[in-house]
């Protein structure tokens, strides 16, 4: 029991390290795209990286 314990308490730290660096990002795309836009088709692991890479770094990123 206590290693079930264990084992279930690792499973969700993981899924919160993940949720937190953005590792999961493609994963909750996803699962947001099939609630909310079923009818468009979802882009792929490639389009979606890219897409956020351009969103993250076509700003200003400084301060003055």
């Amino acid at each position: 029991m206590v290693r079930e314990e264990l084992k279930h308490r690792l499973q969700h730290l993981w899924g919160y390290l993940r949720q937190v660096t953005g590792d999961d990002a493609y994963e909750r795309y996803i699962a947001h795209q099939k609630l909310a836009h079923a009818e468009e088709a979802p882009l792929t692991p490639e389009e979606y990286f890219k897409r956020r890479q351009n969103e993250k770094w076509s700003k200003v990123s400084r301060c003055c």
